[in-house]
């Protein structure tokens, strides 16, 4: 089977998987462009809450085909741009699901989701340097804004690969649990995110990747939206709130 992007769509969950399980699923040049346009149709779904990026099997991403690099290298990686981009872009929560290698392209569309959970065992790295690559500034940033200088300038200037205990103790990873209860985990606070107002987590979204022209937006949105009213009446009966406010579609 061809390297490829597939996706389902279960209880307001979208789940992305990278295939090519032949090259620990690197990406494609043909994987990269695929990517921005099926995250735009998953976030023009109302019917999507929460996207779930992960790897076919026991591997997450290898990173770039390096095939890709021998004709324009600089095309490769601004494919790689736009895709991780896209996905940082995306209005609803996104997650990373991670066993195996995280590396390179790999490292950056996890550093584009909003949290990562990966399995014990998984091996992270940002690998520029063994290529002779200048990694994109928007990347390197994005990279300090989750584990900060140091440790940014440790994966990049070396290439090494770190472990879970390291990934989780510098902020790449937000969870690691024993493979056979990473699906489980993920699965769970999935369900957790799809329960919770939309509103409180589009603006959290804008405001904690730096927006700040937004705050009379999201004051306008939270006044008109009843999400408030709601989440407080449930809290007194004891019941699950009933959030109607969605993220508007794209278009």
């Amino acid at each position: 089977m061809e390297p490829h992007l597939s996706h389902q769509v279960t209880d307001a969950v979208a789940t992305v998987v990278i295939h090519n399980p032949v090259k620990r699923n690197a990406m494609t040049a043909a994987m990269w462009r695929a990517l921005p346009p099926l995250l735009d149709e998953l976030s023009a779904n109302p019917g999507v809450r929460v996207l779930v990026l992960t790897g076919e099997g026991g591997t997450f991403c290898a990173g770039a085909d390096i095939s890709t690099l021998q004709g324009s290298p600089a095309e490769a990686q601004a494919l790689a741009c736009a895709a991780e981009e896209a996905l940082a872009a995306f209005p609803k929560p996104t997650l990373a699901a991670v066993r195996g290698h995280c590396v390179g392209g790999g490292s950056q569309l996890a550093a584009a989701c909003d949290l990562r959970f990966a399995a014990e065992g998984a091996l992270f790295g940002v690998t520029p340097a063994k290529l002779g690559i200048v990694y994109p500034a928007s990347s390197t940033r994005r990279l300090v804004s989750l584990v900060g200088p140091a440790t940014t300038k440790y994966l990049l200037y070396s290439g090494e690969l770190i472990g879970t205990e390291r990934a989780l103790r510098t902020g790449l990873v937000d969870e690691v649990l024993p493979e056979g209860e990473l699906a489980e985990r993920v699965a769970e606070f999935s369900r957790i995110l799809v329960a919770r107002s939309q509103l409180t987590q589009a603006a959290a979204k804008e405001f904690a990747d730096g927006r700040t022209d937004r705050d009379g937006h999201w004051t306008e949105q939270a006044r008109g939206s009843g999400d408030t009213a709601e989440g407080v009446a449930a809290f007194l009966e004891r019941r699950q709130p009933r959030f109607s406010w969605a993220v508007p579609g794209r278009g």
